[in-house]
C-alpha cells in the first residue's frame, strides 16, 4: 500500500463492508441457530470476527475512518459486556497501531515540508514508525543537537481521505449507532468534520502544544512535550514515553487505575483555567503515565478555544441538577436561548439528562465503572423515555457540545481505568461555579 486509499469508489465501498459484514454474519449465524448450533458460541464467533473486520477496515483506510474508530473508542465503556469484549480489543489496537506507510512515502513528505536536506537536520532518523495514527505516523529520531524527538509525518492524501470517510459515517451513522450506546452518532462525525481542518495542518497542532506546553512546565502531576519544530505536513517534539494508557487499563493495578483516573480529570478539568483550551480528543492513545508517576498528553490536533475557561452556564447546569432544583434549570435554559420557544422538556428530564456529570460530584470518591456508564447510556439511549433525544431538543452552542462531548469521553475513559477518583475536589478547585455561586 503506497499511501491511504485515495478513490472515493473504493473507501465507500470498504466502509460499507463495515454494517453488510455485520449483517451477514448475522444472518448466518441465525442459519446455524435453526440447525441447532449453540447461540452464545455463535454469537461469540460473530462479535469476534466482527471485531477483526472493524479493525482492519478503520486501520487500513486510516483518514477519517481511523479517528471515528478513535473517536468510538471512549465510548466502549458504554456497550454491554456481552458484546464489547472483542471490539474492546480491537478499538484499543486503533488507538495506537495501523499499517504503516511506506519508507519512500515518508522520505517524500519529508522532502516536501523541509527540503531536499531534511535528513542533516537528524543525528539518526528510524526508519520504523513507533506509532501510527488516523492522519499520520510517528517516528523516532536524533535532533541535531542531540535531543531525541518525535517526528510527525502526515499520510499522502490524508485531506482527500478524510473528506470521503466522513461524508460516508455520516451517512451510515443510523447503521453504526449500536456501537455508541446513548450517544448520537451523525453529530460525532459532524464534529469530526468540522475540526478536520484544523488537524490537517501540523502548524496548528504546533501552535496548541506550545500553549499546553508552556502552561503545564514543570507541572508536578502532567506533562506535554516541547515542540522543536513544524510545517504544514509534518512536526517534531520532543520525544517523551511512558506506559500506555491502555496497559493501565487492561492490566494496572487498582492503585494504578485510580491514580491515572486522578491524573487524566486533573488536566480535563483545568487545562481550560489554566490555558483556556481544553483537549478534544480523549481517547486512551493520547495518554501515558511516565515513570515518575506524571500524566504524559500528546496529540494537539483537536483542541476547543475556551478563553474565559469553562462557559460559566454548564458548570451553572450542573450545580442546579447536583441540588435537584428543576423549574431553576428550566429558567437558565430559557435564559441562556438553550431551550427555545415551545420546545417540551420538563425540569425533570434535564436533571435526568445532565446525571452522567452530576452523579460523580455528589461523593468524595466515585467509583467509575463500565456498569454504572452502561446504565447511564440504556437510560439515555431508551425510545420509551422522555430523555431519549433531549440533546437534539437543546439549542446549545457548538463549543458547549463539543465540550459535553469531550467531558463524556474523558468519563468513559475513567469508567475503562474502573477508578476511584476524588473528582467533587479536583471539580471545585479548578471549577468551583459547579458549587457555588461565583
Amino acid at each position: 500500500m503506497s499511501d491511504i486509499p485515495r478513490r472515493t469508489a473504493a473507501r465507500t465501498a470498504k466502509l460499507a463492508s463495515l454494517p453488510l459484514g455485520v449483517a451477514g454474519r448475522a444472518a448466518a449465524g441465525w442459519g446455524r441457530r435453526l440447525a441447532g448450533g449453540n447461540s452464545e458460541e455463535i454469537s461469540a464467533q460473530m462479535m469476534a470476527r466482527s471485531a477483526e473486520q472493524l479493525f482492519a477496515v478503520l486501520g487500513e483506510l486510516k483518514g477519517g475512518a481511523m479517528k471515528f474508530g478513535q473517536a468510538l473508542s471512549v465510548f466502549e465503556a458504554a456497550v454491554p459486556d456481552e458484546l464489547a469484549g472483542p471490539f474492546r480489543e480491537s478499538l484499543t489496537k486503533l488507538q495506537h497501531a495501523a499499517p504503516p506507510m511506506p519508507t519512500r512515502d515518508v522520505h517524500r513528505m519529508l522532502v516536501e515540508q523541509f527540503g531536499r536536506r531534511w535528513s542533516e537536520r537528524f543525528r539518526e532518523f528510524d526508519e520504523t514508525p513507533a506509532a501510527a495514527a488516523s492522519i499520520g505516523q510517528v517516528h523516532r529520531a536524533v535532533w541535531h543537537d542531540g535531543r531525541d524527538v518525535a517526528v510527525k509525518v502526515q499520510y499522502p492524501g490524508a485531506e482527500e481521505a478524510l473528506r470521503s470517510d466522513l461524508r460516508q459515517l455520516s451517512r451510515m451513522s443510523r447503521l453504526l449507532q449500536p456501537l455508541v450506546p446513548g450517544q448520537d452518532v451523525k453529530p460525532l462525525v459532524e464534529e469530526l468534520r468540522d475540526r478536520m481542518e484544523e488537524e490537517l495542518d501540523y502548524r496548528d497542532e504546533a501552535a496548541n502544544q506550545r500553549a499546553f506546553a508552556e502552561v503545564f512546565a514543570d507541572d508536578p502531576l502532567i506533562t506535554v512535550p516541547r515542540v522543536v519544530a513544524s510545517a504544514p505536513r509534518a512536526m517534531v517534539s520532543e520525544w517523551v514515553s511512558g506506559r500506555k494508557l491502555s496497559d493501565v487499563i487492561a492490566n494496572g493495578t487498582a492503585a494504578e487505575r485510580d491514580h491515572a483516573g486522578a491524573l487524566l480529570s486533573e488536566f480535563h478539568y483545568s487545562a481550560p483555567a489554566r490555558s483556556g483550551l481544553l483537549h478534544a480528543d480523549p481517547h486512551p492513545g493520547n495518554f501515558q503515565i511516565l515513570p515518575d508517576g506524571r500524566l504524559l498528553v500528546l496529540d494537539f490536533g483537536a483542541v476547543a478555544r475556551l478563553p474565559d475557561g469553562l462557559p460559566r452556564p454548564l458548570s451553572v447546569m450542573t450545580r442546579l441538577a447536583l441540588e435537584n432544583r428543576p423549574d431553576d434549570l428550566v429558567g437558565l435554559l430559557r435564559g441562556e436561548g438553550f431551550l427555545l420557544p415551545g420546545t417540551n422538556v420538563t425540569g425533570a428530564d434535564l436533571i435526568a439528562y445532565l446525571a452522567p456529570f452530576a452523579e460523580p460530584l455528589r461523593t468524595e470518591n466515585f467509583h467509575f465503572t463500565r456498569r454504572w456508564l452502561q446504565s447511564q447510556a440504556e437510560r439515555l439511549g431508551d425510545m420509551r423515555s422522555s430523555t431519549f433525544d433531549i440533546g437534539r431538543r437543546l439549542n446549545l452552542p457548538a463549543q458547549y457540545l463539543l465540550v459535553h462531548r469531550v467531558t463524556m469521553g474523558t468519563l468513559g475513559v475513567l469508567c475503562q481505568l474502573d477508578a476511584r477518583v476524588p473528582l467533587r475536589d479536583i471539580v471545585n478547585r479548578w471549577n468551583p461555579a459547579t458549587f457555588v455561586d461565583v
